[in-house]
């Protein structure tokens, strides 16, 4: 057996990266992808390589030739119109070598598991594709199988429909073929489809003539979960990054992304906090059926979006103004305070970000379970002339929850002492009595007129990507501020929209939130099962659970994605927790999805 290797494009859309080298040549994570890919062929009994080169095809065999000297039987061939033409004519240069043997058929601009050339080659089939499930991220040929893996259609990008996509794979671009195939129908047809159509074409077009004409001559392997990505711009090779980080640094790769895990759709992500069970299906066919409009139409100003905040939460208009995230609100609201402020840690970091340090207080539980009470704040912050105090409530990531009555208290405490108390209760709508304990009313607001409520909507509501917050207050002087600060169109036509329709589903929200309450009992006695985690009682939809010796947090996180493809929390370090200690911080999603993270755990090695 032979491997092809074609390495001749340019890759334009990689920008700086190819400028002096072919794509092949790229770094991912410290290693070029032709290093990789030469290092998994070498694992097989092959005869030869033959590489064809093109752009920066001189650069690149001086590298090979240095490297693998005597190592590798390598061979090139080289197209040297490699900009006017695409790999049908790659191929086309080395098809007299093509059919003299077996052969392994890959494109340079890969990264794949080290499993899949061994499960190419193992396969008894002569002539197969690797196939992998389509997903949104994937471009260029599609196909179809039929029960038995036959490839019975290749979907070009014309013909593409997204309505037909779960019936979609998309070749990974490593094909297996056997010399009499090669010998007695794909040369032939090669020839014969370049002299009549051209030489900017792709080598799959032959194989989807041949698929049409010549029946179940080529079949598909799907590969399930095995990591795979093909590398064509900067997006591609920041997400491979990403996918094939060592253990040194794969957290940092992923949680330095902030979001975005829908790249990665395979990934369970147990970090992001948010409803398993809302929007329902009727709220997100009503968005889908408004898209169009939505997408191509501008949204509306704040004042629209005030008054629209005001029906959907219930609080009068100058009292209430809506953010792009709470992040945005944070931010400005943060900037507008003065003088001493407390804070409670461990928690959200984004408040204490958003302050000066030199201004922070900070309190502290000096509890294992990090509980703490309206009165302890209260004898905490009483002599320490802070000007605010920032409570969030659930608090995140100890998930400690004081009722509302405690709250008020608190919030009449800091009435009589000047303070303004900021409270975050982006995730009230979890706790048990979610229907009683929200603080967003005028009558709660007036009564209290320096207190400030802060909402995400993006946690309990289970709509992160529409970026909506809210911030309320009775004192008009500041709501009126922050409005001025932030730009007039600073919500999207679909936040808009969600608030309008909002309370003809509130109805279903309400269930949601019950089922979610159900649902978190159920998966606490699941993780209670996991015998290296002390699980902490919580009012969010988050435990956080201290890691027991010898197990270490992030030992177990790293283990959790690279076998299991599932995303969690290492909380060691952060301030406020004991630095002695190991933690962990896991979101409640479905119960399916609970209960895989729990077997994982489960398997998980010391």
């Amino acid at each position: 057996m032979q491997a092809i290797i074609l390495a001749a494009g340019m890759g334009r859309r990689l920008g700086e990266y190819t400028q002096n080298n072919t794509k092949c040549m790229v770094e991912v994570n410290g290693q070029k992808l032709i290093d990789r890919l030469l290092a998994q062929l070498s694992q097989q009994p092959l005869k030869r390589i033959i590489i064809v080169v093109g752009y920066k095809g001189r650069e690149l065999r001086e590298y090979i030739q240095q490297q693998y000297q005597g190592r590798l039987n390598i061979e090139f061939a080289e197209n040297p119109v490699y900009d006017k033409t695409n790999n049908i004519y790659s191929l086309a240069l080395v098809k007299d070598k093509l059919q003299e043997d077996d052969t392994l058929l890959v494109e340079s601009d890969l990264i794949f598991s080290d499993r899949l050339i061994p499960m190419i080659v193992e396969c008894p089939y002569p002539n197969l594709a690797l196939v992998a499930k389509y997903e949104t991220w994937m471009d260029g040929t599609m196909v179809q199988l039929d029960e038995d893996g036959n490839i019975v259609n290749f979907i070009s990008k014309e013909a593409f429909n997204y309505t037909e996509v779960d019936t979609y794979y998309k070749t990974v671009n490593l094909y297996k073929f056997d010399k009499t195939f090669l010998r007695e129908k794909y040369v032939p047809f090669l020839e014969a489809y370049t002299k009549a159509v051209g030489l900017n074409e792709y080598y799959e077009n032959v194989l989807r003539i041949i698929s049409m004409l010549s029946g179940h001559e080529l079949k598909g392997l799907p590969i399930g979960q095995e990591k795979w990505y093909e590398i064509d711009d900067k997006q591609d090779l920041d997400i491979a990054e990403a996918l094939f980080a060592d253990e040194q640094d794969v957290l940092r790769k992923y949680y330095g992304r902030y979001g975005g895990f829908w790249r990665f759709p395979q990934m369970l992500d147990f970090c992001y906090l948010v409803n398993p069970y809302f929007p329902s299906r009727r709220m997100k066919d009503e968005l889908r059926a408004n898209f169009d409009t939505l997408l191509t139409e501008y949204p509306s100003g704040m004042k629209v979006n005030t008054l629209l905040a005001s029906k959907c939460f219930g609080v009068s208009e100058d009292y209430i103004v809506p953010g792009n995230g709470a992040a945005e609100l944070i931010k400005v609201l943060m900037e507008t305070q003065t003088g001493k402020t407390g804070f409670i840690r461990p928690t959200f970091e984004e408040y204490p970000n958003r302050y000066d340090k030199d201004s922070q207080v900070t309190f502290v539980p000096q509890n294992e379970d990090y509980r703490y009470t309206a009165d302890d704040l209260m004898d905490f912050f009483g002599d320490k002339d802070i000007r605010q105090l920032m409570l969030i409530n659930p608090d995140n990531p100890s998930g400690n929850f004081i009722a509302k009555a405690d709250v008020l208290r608190l919030a009449a405490w800091c009435e009589e002492h000047g303070i303004r108390l900021i409270v975050d209760e982006s995730f009230v709508d979890f706790s048990r009595d979610f229907a009683t304990n929200s603080l967003l009313s005028d009558q709660t607001l007036e009564a209290y007129p320096h207190m400030a409520v802060m909402k995400s909507i993006s946690k309990s509501y289970g709509v992160p990507g529409l970026r909506l917050g809210i911030l309320a207050s009775a004192d008009k002087a500041l709501i009126a501020r922050i409005k001025k600060e932030v730009a007039i169109w600073n919500l999207n036509s679909f936040a808009e929209f969600f608030m309008q329709i909002y309370n003809k589903h509130e109805k279903d929200y309400v269930r949601a939130c019950q089922k979610f309450v159900a649902e978190r009992d159920s998966f606490e006695q699941q993780l209670r099962s996991v015998p290296f985690l002390r699980v902490m009682p919580t009012e969010a939809n988050y435990f956080l659970c201290e890691v027991l010796p010898p197990y270490r947090a992030s030992s177990i996180v790293v283990q959790m994605l690279k076998q299991f493809n599932i995303l969690t929390r290492d909380c060691s370090g952060k301030t406020g927790l004991n630095p002695d200690k190991q933690y962990m911080r896991i979101a409640v999603r479905n119960h399916d999805d609970n209960t895989r993270l729990v077997e994982g755990l489960l398997k998980v090695k010391k």
